[in-house]
């Protein structure tokens, strides 16, 4: 594990964006579970939800399709390292937040792993359930746990930044962990928030590249040993990340 180099992206939200909304604290270490960061980020063997895991907001809205802008997943991969500074950026980590203030997916999902950049990167037999069943739950456990941390006023809460190490960003070339397709992955950046006077933070377990933009895709733990919500290493001031490799 290197534990040297950092070199850690502020990223500074922009004033202003009315999304911004609410946080609080939390103690030290993992809640509720530790998670062990080896192994591959996804499994043929994906476990399958009882019901239908789609959280609102994510289906496809009735009615013609007014917009003509095509969905970067749609588009190739590109081996552009991931900037942490530019407006996409800002705009993915703000809409995060949204979804630990309010508890809800839905309006944290342009910050996750498009899905059809995920159908073009594995080579599982359903990579579509694969998503939706195991990476799309597990981020809704997390935002769930991530919320709890807020306390009973999660609107006194602010947003600070988002601190990417860059540094720790690593290629993972095609045919590791059932990818037919390479991106570049970073672990443990921290969301960084202020409640009550006080800074606190968390961290997002694991980021990976799609066309020069960095995404959640595991944000309280990569792996885990039940369906509980994780939170990745909440703690009082803004944290510190660790190396670790995964894919």
């Amino acid at each position: 594990m290197r534990l040297a180099r950092t070199l850690a992206l502020t990223v500074v939200l922009v004033t202003g964006l009315s999304y911004l909304l609410a946080g609080g604290g939390g103690g030290p270490g993992r809640t509720p579970a530790t998670s062990d960061r080896t192994g591959a980020s996804a499994t043929a063997g994906h476990r399958r939800r009882t019901g239908s895991a789609r959280p609102a907001g994510t289906s496809a809205t009735t009615g013609p399709t007014t917009t003509t802008t095509t969905s970067p997943g749609q588009l190739p991969q590109t081996s552009a390292f991931p900037p942490a500074n530019d407006p996409q950026f800002l705009s993915e980590m703000a809409d995060l937040w949204r979804g630990v203030v309010t508890g809800r997916v839905a309006p944290a999902m342009p910050a996750f792993f498009p899905e059809a950049a995920y159908l073009q990167l594995k080579t599982i037999s359903d990579a579509q359930g694969d998503w939706q069943d195991r990476l799309v739950y597990d981020f809704g456990l997390d935002l769930a746990a991530a919320h709890q941390l807020l306390g009973a006023d999660p609107g006194s809460a602010t947003l600070v930044s988002v601190n990417v190490p860059s540094g720790y960003g690593h290629w993972v070339p095609p045919g590791v962990c059932y990818n037919s397709i390479g991106y570049f992955e970073v672990p443990n950046a921290r969301v960084v928030y202020r409640l009550g006077g006080t800074i606190q933070s968390f961290g997002i377990a694991s980021m990976i590249s799609w066309r020069g933009e960095w995404y959640v895709v595991h944000l309280g733990a990569v792996l885990r040993n039940s369906d509980t919500g994780v939170v990745d290493d909440p703690a009082t001031g803004p944290g510190t990340s660790a190396y670790s490799s995964t894919c």
